[in-house]
């Protein structure tokens, strides 16, 4: 039954409390017995080892349960921005999302990041105000800086009774009840009464805002509100679902998670709000036949003739091996049975489909659309492909991911651990698209390179305590690219006498620079009919390749227009490796007399640090480089915004650290390549 199933992810800044919520959501609706604390290394879904130890999430986990008799398949995303590709592609699968604010700190950075990529991938979403015990707490506050940040519209469901220490409970406005939960049994039990006296006129207040806000988006809901007419809860909880479904309200509760207070009613709040699957617009694909593509709209239906699903997620299991993370869209698939990857153009078979319970599985039969589930057996899928039916190929929409920007060396310890590493490096690749691992032609070095010092930290000790792989690293180092600054033009003549037969070409190449952040682009301003499309073919394949070699340092290149605007062809002589050969050479000249530059990676940094270590936070992030283009202004401290070269960012964590007593902390996401400063 798809109106009976939510697919929903936890999203919110690190520390914000999301894995936390998602326990008491599981502990709840009766999927664990047991609470299981971070802080402990005891958390359902943070079950890997490194999770557990460092007290943050890394990779997003997936977990089912069950509540009132709805089913619900939750995503526990990370925080930290080193790992944001793992926030990017459970969002794409999502048909909602639950954002979870700290009533102290309001909207952090991370919190722009997740948010944003959310409304990239339209998905509704409810928010949870958490930490409302603790001091300095402000729902209100944290309500109107998500008003402010995102321009969105925001609108109450319930109101807290007090606030930091005097936090007793919450007023739920749709049934006007007070909510008190009994701290002797975990939270799992609650009072409910009508809403005191004393509370009566604010809670009829924020009611009146609550229903100003939804009959706004419903003409039936504004009639009855403009006649003084009595509007029935079910009428009203039919409005909002329409609201939050269309995007164009966000509902916000508010408790405290880790004092098992405002949990029950943000899972009603899910299963009543939040859409199912069917109840999203259907999947944009393209049908690929014949050699054409078609768009075509890919409805969420079980029954459908052929199956449509989407690879998000790939983990490796020492004993189960590849497990392939998978959002079905359309049709079913049955275990045993044939799918066709569509990007690969490879048949695969499904051995086993396991229900996802974070580090423990339960074997199915099947899936279904709108469902998401574990499949094993699969041997070249990877994150973003699409599985379907080779009568009817369909590819949807593939996940996007920034380029990696901070790399290292490593190597094995000894030669016998080289295959193993290279084994180990091909593993971690395929589950995280950002984790790149290339060999340096130039120094013969292995390097891996990722999203920041913490992302590399991560993946090289799993490395060692996960693959058994002994290994030393080097320091890390930034990943530039290469550009030009001018336009050129260059003619290249080449002619060699191989096995007796002469290869020559003639050609001429126009280099110009792009706009930041465009790419590369090639283009052919020669007429097809005048020369063979294998030799063009060859110039093109040798320009693309050029583009990854560099100009001068070896580094990528970026943001560089190639034309081809001349060729001399002459059957006689003319082959497609001379046109190569004299393509290459033409595009390492005429970018050599168009100014080449050297471009480092810009990072985006938001320090968060009390308001008395501002001037000594803002004063290191000048003396690397960087420059401040905004500060807010938050209850608990403040947050500066500001962009830094990343090669100066290296050990800055351990030096605001020091002039700041400990208490501050940043976070950095990539920005932009810029001209290297001497």
């Amino acid at each position: 039954m798809l109106d009976k199933m939510r697919n929903i992810g936890i999203m919110a800044h690190i520390d914000a409390g999301k894995t936390t919520t998602t326990e008491r959501i599981l502990y709840y609706s009766g999927k664990i017995h047991k609470i299981g604390e971070i802080d402990d290394g005891a958390a359902t879904m943070d079950f890997m080892k490194q999770e557990q130890e460092r007290g943050i999430t890394i990779a997003s986990a997936a977990i089912t349960t069950e509540w009132k008799g709805y089913t619900i398949n939750i995503i526990d995303t990370p925080g930290h921005v080193d790992f944001t590709a793992e926030v990017e592609r459970s969002l794409r699968v999502l048909d909602g999302a639950v954002a979870v604010i700290c009533a102290v700190g309001w909207v952090q950075p991370q919190t722009e990041t997740v948010w944003k990529q959310a409304d990239r991938f339209h998905v509704p979403r409810i928010c949870f105000v958490n930490k409302m015990d603790r001091a300095g707490a402000d729902f209100f506050g944290a309500m109107n800086d998500v008003h402010a940040k995102f321009g969105c519209e925001t609108a109450a469901l319930e109101i807290p009774i007090g606030e930091g220490q005097d936090f007793e409970g919450v007023i739920d406005l749709i049934r006007m009840k007070e909510i008190r939960w009994d701290d002797a049994s975990e939270g799992e039990l609650f009072t409910e009464t009508d809403v005191s006296p004393e509370h009566r006129e604010r809670a009829v207040q924020w009611r009146e805002k609550l229903l100003d806000a939804i009959a706004s988006h419903d003409d039936e809901l504004a009639e009855l509100y403009i006649d003084g007419k009595e509007i029935t809860e079910a009428q009203l909880a039919a409005s909002l679902r329409k609201a939050v479904i269309s995007r164009s309200l966000v509902p916000f509760l508010c408790g405290s998670s880790r004092h098992n207070q405002g949990v029950q009613p943000l899972i009603d709040a899910i299963v009543s709000y939040l859409p199912s699957p069917d109840e999203v617009p259907p999947a944009e694909a393209v049908h690929i036949k014949k050699g054409e593509e078609e768009t075509v709209l890919v409805k969420c239906d079980p029954d459908a003739k052929f199956p449509a699903g989407l690879v998000f997620k790939i983990q490796h299991d020492r004993e189960a091996g590849i497990l392939c993370f998978v959002r079905m869209y359309a049709g079913t698939v049955a275990a045993g049975a044939q799918v066709y990857n569509t990007g690969k153009k490879k048949r695969e078979r499904v051995n086993r489909i396991l229900r996802v319970n974070a580090s423990r599985m339960e074997q199915i039969d099947s899936v279904s659309a709108g469902d998401i589930a574990v499949f094993v057996g699969l041997k070249c899928a990877q994150t973003g492909d699409t599985l379907a039916s080779e009568g009817f190929p369909l590819l949807l929409e593939s996940v996007q991911f920034p380029e990696p920007v901070i790399s290292v060396a490593i190597e094995p310890e000894t030669l016998g651990d080289r295959d193993k590493l290279q084994e180990t490096l091909e593993v971690l690749s395929r589950e995280d698209p950002t984790f790149v691992h290339r060999d340096d032609e130039e120094t013969g070095q292995l390097i891996i390179s990722g999203m920041g010092e913490l992302h590399l930290d991560v993946l090289v000790t799993r490395i060692r305590d996960d693959f058994k792989v002994k290994c030393r690293v080097g320091s890390p180092q930034v990943t530039y690219r290469e550009s030009v600054s001018s336009a050129a033009d260059y003619t290249e003549m080449y002619s060699r006498i191989l096995a007796g037969k002469e290869n020559a070409a003639k050609l001429s190449l126009h280099v110009e620079p792009r706009e930041t952040g465009a790419g590369n682009a090639y283009v052919c301003a020669v007429s097809e009919s005048s020369v063979p499309k294998d030799i063009l073919d060859a110039i093109e394949r040798s320009i693309t390749g050029c583009f990854g070699s560099g100009i001068r340092m070896g580094y990528p290149c970026t943001d560089i227009a190639v034309t081809l605007t001349d060729v001399v062809y002459d059957e006689l002589t003319a082959t497609p490796f001379a046109f190569e050969a004299a393509a290459a050479e033409a595009f390492d000249k005429a970018c050599s007399a168009a100014s080449p530059q050297l471009l480092e990676p810009v990072m985006d940094v938001d320090i968060e640090c009390p308001a008395e270590f501002v001037g000594d936070a803002m004063s290191q992030i000048t003396q690397r480089g960087g420059m401040i283009s905004s500060m807010d202004e938050k209850s608990d401290g403040n947050v500066i915004h500001a962009k830094a070269p990343m090669a100066r960012m290296f050990g800055f964590s351990t030096n605001l650290r020091s002039v700041t007593q400990g208490r501050a902390s940043f976070g950095m996401t990539f920005s932009h390549f810029q001209p290297k400063s001497s």
